[in-house]
């Protein structure tokens, strides 16, 4: 009778200590997770970045942009001019345009109506350059500035009052044209056409 008992309690006894280690193993991994003060905080932080676009003006893309270069400067209404800085055909694509509004008049003005008429773009894209298009000399094709599923435009956005002899920076990106298609003609609404020669 102890002969039998005896595979028994080791089959207990084997049983139990694993129970303990996996209750051990669970109990650590659930401290590591509640413990980390760094991946608790790292969504809230996100979620403010990706945020952070609407209240603000987004020109990060122009930010490498020499502002000293000038290819080309449009006059606009009531004192707006319009400098492109940069016109740079990129690796993924697309064809970035950098520039600059600014307020050459006396009082302040605001940067509406160059959103286009697109109502989804002008819905999505309130105080933007999202009107903005190229056209391909050599193609003949027009191009719209690039957005997202949600109509949300790759380019400066949420631009309010240009206070008088203070300029807004702005980018855009367009899908690119081909490869032997170098000079192209830019529209900004309220602005007059400008042909434009792209680097890279």
């Amino acid at each position: 009778m102890s002969i039998r008992c005896a595979p028994r309690s080791r089959k207990v006894a084997a049983a139990t200590s694993m129970v303990a280690a996996l209750v051990f193993t669970v109990a650590g991994c659930g401290g590591d997770d509640g413990g980390d003060p760094k991946s608790t905080g790292s969504s809230p932080s996100a979620e403010s970045a990706g945020g952070s676009k609407e209240p603000q003006p987004d020109t990060a893309a122009g930010a490498t942009a020499d502002p000293s270069v000038k290819l080309a400067e449009v006059k606009g209404r009531d004192g707006l001019l319009l400098t492109v800085n940069e016109v740079k055909r990129d690796s993924g694509g697309f064809i970035t345009v950098n520039g600059e509004i600014k307020n050459t008049s006396d009082t302040p003005l605001n940067a509406s109506g160059m959103e286009g008429a697109e109502t989804a773009l002008v819905a999505k894209n309130p105080n933007s350059v999202a009107g903005a298009t190229l056209v391909d000399k050599i193609g003949k094709k027009r191009y719209y500035v690039l957005r997202d599923t949600d109509s949300r435009c790759l380019c400066t956005t949420a631009m309010l009052s240009i206070s008088p002899g203070q300029s807004n920076p702005i980018f855009m990106q367009f899908p690119a044209t081909p490869a032997g298609s170098n000079e192209v003609d830019f529209t900004l609404p309220g602005f007059a056409t400008t042909s434009l020669k792209i680097s890279g």
